[in-house]
This record gives C-alpha cells, structure tokens and sequence, in this order.
C-alpha cells in the first residue's frame, strides 16, 4: 500500500485502541476476516510512513467480562477470562499484520510463553523502536480494569505521543446521535468536562490517568476508510480531541 511519506507526521508514537466490537465488522460476535484485513492495511501505512504504533485491542467481540459478572459469575474470573479473549484478538490481529509483511511482536501481561513474549516495557520500547508493530495483550493482568485503563497505562510506559481510540462515531457528542437529533460533536474536551458530564469516551479511571500525565486522545470513527492515516498525518482535524484547554463545539 503506498503512503505519502513526505507528510510531515503529527506523532512520531501512538498508541491505537480498538474495541473488540470494531474486528467483527457487520456480525453479531467473533473476527471478520476482510475487516481485520482493512485495519492491517492502515496500520501498515502508518508503519511505513515512520510512525511506531502500538495497540490495544478489547475482547468484547468474544467475551466482555462485566457483562459475565451481571449474569452471576465472580467478577475476578470473569475480568481473566475477558484477558483471555484480548489474546485471541491480538494474535489474530498479529497474524493479520504479518502475512502482509509486517513484523508484530505480541506482549502479554499474563504469560503465556508459546504465544506472546512477556511483557516488559524496555522489551516493548526496543521493538517499537526497531519499526515493529507492539499488539498489547491480557489489559493489566490485573482484574477490575479496563482495556482503556490499559491502553492509557502502555501509553504512558512507552511515552506514547496521543492514544487514538477508534470507535463507530466521528467523535464525542453531547447525546447519542442516534437518538437524539439535536446532539452536538465536540472538536475538543478537556478531561475534567469528560469526568464531570460523564461522557462514555473512556472509563473515569484512565481518563484520570491521561489527565495526570497530560496525554491527549483523539475518538474517531474507525469504519471511514483512511482516518487512522489522518489522525496521525494530518489531512484534516477528524474526531473529538481530549486534553484541549477548553472544551469548544465543532
């Protein structure tokens, strides 16, 4: 795929975080192959035209760990084995990249030494910077956090520039679009506005970590083909941006 490498790049490192929702395409669950190929494609234009990325990818598409937790099941089991799910996306997304020529290392909180290295953040930084794609796997290991409490915490480890969160709208809007026509997009947000209207952009607790370390994050709609180019290489303002001074409509 070709790349204007000359575009001067607005982040050197990023950090992407996909749901696990996004693999799925038009299906009800599970990974669709052509869109898991689509979202290859961009990632490796972002490679080549220089930037080191880095991914988070959720496992809702498989299985959503707070939602096992309401139908019963211990809260600590269900979060490990929505972990779990986060490793089948990311050596599903690893395979994707690779068979396109792309080399990805897979890092996983959880050690599971046949399929993923460890992950160890000096490890994670060297492969980011020897042009390596780094797939972010297992969350924190930890139970009772989130994807996004992850992605914010490999973001900061790494001295990740911005973390783009790709969802199915252009943005962050005052209601749900599609319910209610008079919602308006933000262009920018400031955290406190994001933690006080109770947006769901990203949950409080990583919202509060990009906050203390003043990491912006870009919410946009991953199904428009090449966003993820723009974001990074500019050619347009796209989405809402979290950490701006003031919070201002679009």
């Amino acid at each position: 795929m070709s790349s204007d490498t000359t575009q001067p790049l607005r982040y050197k490192r990023i950090l992407l975080k996909l749901s696990g929702e996004a693999l799925m395409g038009e299906g009800k669950y599970g990974i669709h192959p052509p869109t898991l190929s689509a979202i290859a494609d961009e990632v490796i234009e972002l490679a080549q035209a220089g930037v080191e990325v880095a991914l988070v990818i959720g496992g809702g598409n498989i299985f959503r760990g707070v939602a096992g937790a309401t139908e019963g099941m211990d809260r600590a089991s269900a979060d490990y084995m929505g972990m779990l799910a986060t490793c089948i996306n990311s050596m599903a997304m690893q395979d994707a990249l690779e068979k396109k020529g792309l080399h990805t290392r897979v890092l996983s909180a959880i050690k599971m030494e046949q399929i993923a290295e460890p992950y160890i953040r000096r490890r994670a930084v060297r492969h980011l910077e020897k042009g390596r794609v780094v797939i972010f796997a297992a969350g924190t290991g930890n139970p009772y956090f989130t994807t996004d409490t992850a992605a914010s915490l490999r973001a900061m480890e790494i001295n990740a520039q911005v973390i783009l969160k790709a969802t199915k709208v252009d943005g962050i809007y005052s209601a749900d679009p599609k319910k209610d026509p008079t919602a308006r997009r933000y262009r920018t947000l400031t955290y406190m506005d994001v933690l006080k209207q109770n947006l769901n952009v990203m949950d409080s607790t990583a919202i509060s970590l990009c906050m203390d370390n003043k990491l912006p994050i870009i919410v946009f709609d991953l199904t428009v083909p090449g966003n993820i180019r723009r974001a990074v290489l500019g050619g347009g303002e796209i989405g809402t941006v979290v950490g701006g001074s003031e919070t201002v409509w679009a």
